[in-house]
């Protein structure tokens, strides 16, 4: 993962595209359940990308759809 795109950043960049204040959320809750939705993935992934996170897909995060999850699989 890109020295940015620290665990923080992620939940901040999350809390964003859902439109919450990113006090509400948990690293560890089901995004998907909070309300994430594939288009809003796919672009919080290509904002990461371009930020330098390499070592996920998609299917990759759709399989693990928590802040902290996430953080890990993008630091791969």
């Amino acid at each position: 993962m890109a020295a940015d795109l620290t665990a923080e950043r992620l939940l901040a960049d999350i809390a964003d595209a859902l439109g919450e204040p990113v006090t509400d959320l948990h690293p560890d809750e089901d995004l998907f359940d909070r309300g994430l939705d594939s288009v809003r993935l796919m672009g919080l992934i290509e904002t990461w990308r371009a930020a330098g996170a390499r070592g996920a897909d998609f299917a990759d995060l759709a399989e693990q759809p928590t802040a902290a999850s996430w953080a890990r699989l993008l630091r791969g």
